[in-house]
Protein backbone atom coordinates (compact mmCIF):
# COMPACT_ATOMS: atom_id res chain seq x y z
CA UNK A 1 0.00 0.00 0.00
CA UNK A 2 1.38 3.38 -1.06
CA UNK A 3 0.38 5.22 2.12
CA UNK A 4 2.43 2.77 4.20
CA UNK A 5 5.48 3.09 1.95
CA UNK A 6 8.78 4.81 2.57
CA UNK A 7 8.13 6.92 -0.55
CA UNK A 8 4.95 8.35 0.95
CA UNK A 9 6.71 8.93 4.27
CA UNK A 10 9.50 10.81 2.46
CA UNK A 11 6.95 12.96 0.61
CA UNK A 12 5.17 13.75 3.88
CA UNK A 13 8.47 14.65 5.57
CA UNK A 14 9.50 16.89 2.65
CA UNK A 15 6.14 18.68 2.76
CA UNK A 16 6.50 19.14 6.51
CA UNK A 17 10.03 20.52 6.24
CA UNK A 18 8.92 23.03 3.59
CA UNK A 19 6.05 24.04 5.90
CA UNK A 20 8.42 24.52 8.86
CA UNK A 21 11.05 26.49 6.94
CA UNK A 22 8.41 28.69 5.28
CA UNK A 23 6.70 29.05 8.66
CA UNK A 24 9.87 30.23 10.35
CA UNK A 25 10.43 32.79 7.59
CA UNK A 26 6.78 33.84 7.92
CA UNK A 27 7.19 34.16 11.70
CA UNK A 28 10.27 36.35 11.28
CA UNK A 29 8.32 38.59 8.92
CA UNK A 30 5.32 38.65 11.24
CA UNK A 31 7.48 39.83 14.12
CA UNK A 32 8.73 42.65 11.89
CA UNK A 33 5.13 43.52 10.87
CA UNK A 34 5.70 42.27 7.34
CA UNK A 35 2.93 40.68 5.29
CA UNK A 36 5.02 38.56 2.88
CA UNK A 37 1.98 37.16 1.03
CA UNK A 38 3.91 34.59 -1.03
CA UNK A 39 5.75 33.00 1.90
CA UNK A 40 2.55 33.16 3.96
CA UNK A 41 0.69 31.23 1.25
CA UNK A 42 3.49 28.64 1.04
CA UNK A 43 3.54 28.25 4.82
CA UNK A 44 -0.22 27.83 5.12
CA UNK A 45 -0.56 25.58 2.05
CA UNK A 46 2.23 23.23 3.08
CA UNK A 47 1.02 23.16 6.68
CA UNK A 48 -2.44 22.15 5.44
CA UNK A 49 -0.80 19.50 3.22
CA UNK A 50 1.21 18.24 6.19
CA UNK A 51 -1.94 17.80 8.24
CA UNK A 52 -3.92 16.19 5.44
CA UNK A 53 -1.18 13.78 4.35
CA UNK A 54 -0.72 12.79 7.99
CA UNK A 55 -4.25 11.37 7.95
CA UNK A 56 -3.36 9.10 5.02
CA UNK A 57 -0.95 6.94 7.00
CA UNK A 58 -2.48 3.63 8.08
CA UNK A 59 -3.68 3.82 11.67
CA UNK A 60 -5.99 1.95 13.99
CA UNK A 61 -8.03 4.00 16.40
CA UNK A 62 -7.31 7.45 17.71
CA UNK A 63 -3.60 8.15 18.17
CA UNK A 64 -1.74 11.22 19.45
CA UNK A 65 -0.80 11.99 15.84
CA UNK A 66 -4.46 11.98 14.81
CA UNK A 67 -5.35 14.32 17.68
CA UNK A 68 -2.53 16.71 16.72
CA UNK A 69 -3.72 16.56 13.10
CA UNK A 70 -7.30 17.40 14.05
CA UNK A 71 -6.18 20.31 16.25
CA UNK A 72 -3.91 21.54 13.45
CA UNK A 73 -6.78 21.44 10.93
CA UNK A 74 -9.03 23.49 13.24
CA UNK A 75 -6.25 26.03 13.85
CA UNK A 76 -5.49 26.27 10.14
CA UNK A 77 -9.17 26.75 9.26
CA UNK A 78 -9.28 29.71 11.66
CA UNK A 79 -5.99 31.15 10.37
CA UNK A 80 -7.11 30.85 6.75
CA UNK A 81 -10.50 32.39 7.55
CA UNK A 82 -8.88 35.26 9.44
CA UNK A 83 -6.46 36.05 6.63
CA UNK A 84 -8.35 35.31 3.43
CA UNK A 85 -12.01 35.55 4.38
CA UNK A 86 -12.04 38.30 7.02
CA UNK A 87 -8.85 40.10 5.86
CA UNK A 88 -7.54 40.46 9.43
CA UNK A 89 -10.40 42.79 10.39
CA UNK A 90 -10.98 43.36 14.10
CA UNK A 91 -10.37 40.30 16.26
CA UNK A 92 -9.44 38.25 13.19
CA UNK A 93 -5.96 39.81 13.22
CA UNK A 94 -5.02 38.27 16.57
CA UNK A 95 -6.97 35.08 15.82
CA UNK A 96 -4.91 34.70 12.63
CA UNK A 97 -1.62 35.34 14.42
CA UNK A 98 -2.35 32.99 17.33
CA UNK A 99 -3.72 30.13 15.25
CA UNK A 100 -0.99 30.34 12.61
CA UNK A 101 1.75 30.45 15.27
CA UNK A 102 0.12 27.50 17.05
CA UNK A 103 0.03 25.57 13.75
CA UNK A 104 3.73 26.20 13.24
CA UNK A 105 4.38 25.20 16.85
CA UNK A 106 2.58 21.88 16.35
CA UNK A 107 4.78 21.14 13.32
CA UNK A 108 7.88 21.93 15.38
CA UNK A 109 6.54 19.88 18.31
CA UNK A 110 6.20 16.86 16.01
CA UNK A 111 9.65 17.61 14.54
CA UNK A 112 11.16 17.35 18.03
CA UNK A 113 9.26 14.11 18.72
CA UNK A 114 10.37 12.61 15.40
CA UNK A 115 13.94 13.82 15.90
CA UNK A 116 14.17 12.01 19.24
CA UNK A 117 12.76 8.88 17.59
CA UNK A 118 14.85 8.91 14.39
CA UNK A 119 18.15 10.71 15.11
CA UNK A 120 20.43 8.22 16.87
CA UNK A 121 22.26 10.81 18.99
CA UNK A 122 18.96 12.16 20.30
CA UNK A 123 17.34 8.74 20.63
CA UNK A 124 20.10 7.70 23.04
CA UNK A 125 19.21 10.69 25.25
CA UNK A 126 15.50 9.80 25.38
CA UNK A 127 14.87 6.30 24.01
CA UNK A 128 11.27 6.23 25.23
CA UNK A 129 10.39 9.70 23.95
CA UNK A 130 10.23 10.98 27.50
CA UNK A 131 12.56 12.13 30.24
CA UNK A 132 14.29 15.34 31.22
CA UNK A 133 16.18 15.97 27.96
CA UNK A 134 13.10 15.40 25.82
CA UNK A 135 10.98 17.48 28.20
CA UNK A 136 13.52 20.30 28.20
CA UNK A 137 13.64 20.34 24.40
CA UNK A 138 9.85 20.49 24.17
CA UNK A 139 9.68 23.15 26.88
CA UNK A 140 12.19 25.33 25.00
CA UNK A 141 10.12 25.01 21.81
CA UNK A 142 6.89 25.77 23.68
CA UNK A 143 8.31 28.85 25.42
CA UNK A 144 9.85 30.14 22.18
CA UNK A 145 6.52 29.88 20.38
CA UNK A 146 4.56 31.34 23.29
CA UNK A 147 6.87 34.36 23.27
CA UNK A 148 6.72 34.61 19.48
CA UNK A 149 2.93 34.40 19.55
CA UNK A 150 2.69 37.12 22.18
CA UNK A 151 5.09 39.37 20.29
CA UNK A 152 3.31 38.59 17.03
CA UNK A 153 -0.04 39.74 18.41
CA UNK A 154 1.58 42.91 19.77
CA UNK A 155 3.63 43.78 16.68
CA UNK A 156 1.64 42.58 13.68
CA UNK A 157 -0.79 45.17 12.40
CA UNK A 158 -2.89 45.37 9.27
CA UNK A 159 -1.06 47.13 6.48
Amino acid sequence: MFFASQTFTNIHVAITLVAIVAGLIWLYGLLRNGRMPAITAVFLLFTVLTSLTGFLFPFHGVTPAIIVGIISCVLLALALAGLYLFHLAGAWRWIYVVTAVMSLYLNCFVLVVQSFQKVPALHVLAPTGAGPVFGAAQLIVLVAFAVAGYLGVRRFRRV
